[in-house]
């Protein structure tokens, strides 16, 4: 088990050379405006995961895919030329959802504001249901009853 410290930097390492590979280019038309937004490496440094977003079509994200995943053992090789580690790690990439929970987050706050605004429309012209005070207070005491 390595040093978790020493994964994370091993994954920021990762992310920095793909980063830069994909901003060279590759030959693959297929590939679309890529970004690679994270890398996680296993404990044992032998496996990586990495995340990337396409902006586009559902389309484009789907040929995207397929040219990452035919240039996996190109990129592998240029991660093991750049690394210091004894073995280099096997390369996945899977799709990061970002832009879809963004989306998702969006929607659920432009909601939350509308039922807020509806609700302080409400609260503005409501009125009480019984006594506007309908907590009972303490009783006074008359004069009369404190000779007894």
């Amino acid at each position: 088990m390595a040093d978790p410290a020493r994964a994370r930097k091993l994954a920021d390492r990762i992310k920095e050379i793909i980063a830069k590979r994909l901003d060279r280019g590759l030959r693959d038309p297929r590939l679309g405006f890529v970004t690679i937004t994270d890398v996680q490496v296993t404990g044992d440094l032998q496996h990586a995961t990495v995340f990337y977003t396409v902006y586009g079509t559902e389309q484009e994200r789907e040929d995207s895919a397929a040219a990452l995943k035919a240039a996996t053992g190109m990129l592998r090789s240029e991660v093991g030329k750049n690394i210091t580690a004894r073995l280099t790690p096997t390369l996945e990439f899977q799709l990061d959802a970002i832009p879809e929970n963004a989306a998702h987050i969006e929607d659920l706050l432009r909601e939350a504001r509308e039922r807020d605004t509806e609700v302080a429309g409400l609260a503005a012209t409501a009125t009480y249901a019984g006594d506007e005070d309908p907590y009972v207070k303490p009783r006074e005491l008359d004069e009369d009853d404190d000779e007894d």
